[in-house]
């Protein structure tokens, strides 16, 4: 899907404002958690980094390249988003840094204790059969809409100088874990996980129904039917689980086999459109381009060069 990248960014600190040119840390401090800007200026690797607290962290600027438990390093991008555990070692690279093109990156560290509280206050005030939990081994995801928003909102509150801040840090930070469960539920659907993910059934049943279905006109009459739910039920529901309607999550799923067919840099647009359950080639380029910030053909194309 198409990462969202933070709006009303930090300002690149200037050369004497540096402390260091490597991982050069502004730091933010609030009651219950800790908005951290780093900033490198020059080819580093391997550079060790650890928290105390559970953070989260998304890039803003330039690229990394990430060493986390034991696994492959990645490339970390602006648009993307990591989580990581309290006290796991990170090592990471900045293989393009320089002075004129700076990468740049923040990481909100929050107690874990804190994040326990918050996740069980939620469930006990709004979801009391089905609740919220928080996968650690999901760590790495692209940013959506919402979830870029809540994000660059609480970077705003950290680094004003309002009394209150405190307060609206507070709310934020419940909007952020929500919306970072619901990209991990997201994830897990993508990857046919759903069922080790949710905790409810009829969202697991209906997700399941959707995607040995893809291919037929789903509606969301049928939907309802399916699940025995209102309309109203289902879409609370979905928005729960995912942040998203059943019927958007339908969208994203064709998006995804379209995404699979069009890897073939042989197959033509109009047949991609057919195979992934479109009835309108029109209508499928914007739903491509809206889900994945280029038309399907700029995407074969995008996949044509990097093979």
């Amino acid at each position: 899907m198409l990462k969202h990248k933070l709006k009303n960014m930090p300002d690149v600190l200037n050369e004497k404002s540096l402390k260091t040119l490597v991982e050069n840390r502004q730091i933010f401090s609030l009651n219950n958690c800790e908005m951290n800007v780093f900033e490198t200026h020059q080819q580093a690797y391997l550079v060790p980094l650890k928290f105390n607290d559970f953070v989260i962290t998304s890039m803003l600027r330039g690229k990394k390249v990430m060493h986390l438990f034991d696994e492959p390093g990645f490339d970390y991008l602006p648009g993307e988003t990591v989580i990581v555990p309290s006290n796991v070692a990170m090592k990471i690279d900045f293989p393009e840094a320089t002075a004129k093109n700076p990468t740049q990156c923040l990481a909100l560290a929050i107690d874990q204790n804190r994040i326990d509280e918050t996740i069980a206050h939620l469930n006990n005030k709004y979801n009391h059969h089905h609740p919220w939990k928080l996968d650690h081994n999901r760590y790495f995801f692209y940013n959506n809409e919402d979830l870029a928003n809540t994000i660059t909102k609480l970077l705003a509150i950290c680094t004003s100088a309002k009394p209150d801040k405190d307060i609206f840090a507070d709310l934020a930070l419940q909007e952020l874990i929500i919306r970072i469960i619901q990209s991990q539920n997201l994830q897990a659907l993508q990857q046919d996980e759903v069922a080790k993910t949710s905790t409810n059934s009829n969202f697991s049943a209906i997700v399941a129904y959707i995607k040995n279905n893809l291919f037929k006109k789903i509606n969301l009459k049928t939907l309802t039917s399916e699940a025995c739910m209102s309309s109203p039920s289902l879409y609370r529901l979905f928005k729960k689980e995912i942040g998203m309607s059943p019927i958007e999550f339908i969208m994203v799923e064709k998006v995804q086999v379209a995404k699979k067919l069009l890897q073939n840099p042989y197959i033509h647009i109009n047949e991609v459109c057919y195979q992934a359950g479109f009835d309108d080639c029109n209508y499928f380029i914007r739903m491509f381009k809206k889900l994945e910030g280029v038309t399907p053909k700029q995407y074969q194309m995008l996949l044509v060069h990097k093979a």
